[in-house]
């Protein structure tokens, strides 16, 4: 039963990834760690297969061994941070815009404290 959730999780994650590819503001990479662990978890085949993926593989390796993120990842995920701070700060009343504001900050400063790939 545990195999099944986490399988359906590992696709679910690879659906999400997929159409992030597609889709400007949907992370890609993120949800294919996510797809990864999930399946190490349920399906070795699929594991080798998305963590050997020439495209996504590195960036799943690179996070396994050192907790890496790539230049391009993360000026894309503090560029999107300083995106929903200023929007929450122009659009928001006090204190709600307060709430994209510390995101940005707390994961933002997490993000840029990862080593590079």
């Amino acid at each position: 039963m545990r195999r099944l959730l986490f399988l359906g999780l590992g696709f679910a994650s690879v659906a999400l990834g997929a159409a992030g590819i597609l889709l400007p503001l949907l992370p890609t990479v993120p949800f294919m760690l996510l797809a990864a662990f999930f399946f190490a978890r349920s399906s070795p085949r699929l594991e080798a297969w998305i963590v050997e993926h020439p495209r996504f593989g590195p960036s799943i390796r690179a996070w396994r061994e050192r907790g890496a993120i790539g230049p391009a990842g993360k000026r894309a995920a503090l560029g999107a941070f300083a995106f929903s701070a200023v929007l929450g700060l122009v659009l928001l009343p006090f204190p709600w815009l307060l709430a994209p504001l510390a995101a940005a900050v707390g994961g933002g400063g997490w993000i840029a404290t990862r080593p590079d790939e």
